[in-house]
């Protein structure tokens, strides 16, 4: 079950952001995208998410063709920066929203819906929290709630735009360190943006360093550090390795 990119392309007007990428991620993997800003990271997320479609290139899961199938339908878990919580919502209909909103043939009943809410706020370790509202939650509580919320549609990837960056630094640190045990348990195909070298080293089982709308080089972190492809990646990441 790997996620195959193909020489993906995508265009805004004249401005090539992303620009024949290829990449495979395998099941239960953990890639991080590193880059600069405007080097494409985030657009390829969101073409593997189906909120961008390519121009050229084609997407696939398990062998499924995903290029032009709607986000809907592509059983992605999102998690953003900015945690897009839904304010005039409690916690647990947060979380429960990915559910209420399908199809009504294809909607669990409401006491299965209330079990995988209050399962996951247990998970995350927001029990008792499900009656308060995103204004009443530190940050790092709304990120986990929005962590909560991706999870509850059961998704066959987690897709994460720089899920940290609005959390100061101890914050990010403990909770990158929880994510990272919470993708142990889970084996999710999890995709993370993140500009943040030392996130993107400590978390990732491998790292696509991105420039310009091209992948420089992927790796495992230790081969990054010790053999960077390029100059950009031994300058963006500030390593000594050889390599070249």
């Amino acid at each position: 079950m790997a996620l195959k990119i193909e020489r993906i392309t995508k265009r805004f007007g004249t401005v090539s952001a992303v620009r024949e990428v290829s990449l495979t991620v395998e099941k239960g993997e953990f890639m991080a995208l590193l880059g600069p800003s405007g080097s494409g990271k985030t657009t390829l997320l969101r073409v593997v998410g189906g909120l961008e479609l390519p121009e050229e290139g084609t997407l696939s899961f398990d062998g499924r063709d995903l290029t032009h199938v709607p986000a809907r339908e592509r059983r992605a878990g999102f998690v953003f920066q900015h945690y897009a919580l839904f304010r005039h919502m409690t916690v647990a209909q947060n979380i429960a929203f990915g559910l209420d909103v399908r199809p009504i043939s294809k909607r669990l009943a409401r006491r299965d819906v209330n079990e995988r809410v209050e399962a996951l706020l247990n998970r995350m370790q927001l029990e008792g929290l499900g009656k308060r509202y995103p204004s009443q939650l530190s940050g790092g509580q709304r990120q986990r709630v929005a962590l909560a919320r991706a999870l509850a549609i059961e998704p066959l990837m987690l897709l994460l735009d720089e899920p940290f960056g609005a959390l100061d630094a101890k914050v990010r640190k403990d909770l990158r360190q929880w994510l990272r045990a919470l993708h142990d348990e889970t084996k999710l195909t999890t995709i993370m943006v993140t500009h943040d070298q030392e996130e993107a080293l400590a978390l990732a089982d491998r790292v696509a360093v991105m420039n310009n709308g091209q992948i420089e080089q992927v790796g495992p972190p230790s081969e990054l550090i010790d053999k960077p492809a390029s100059a950009f990646v031994r300058e963006f990441l500030g390593t000594d390795g050889e390599g070249i």
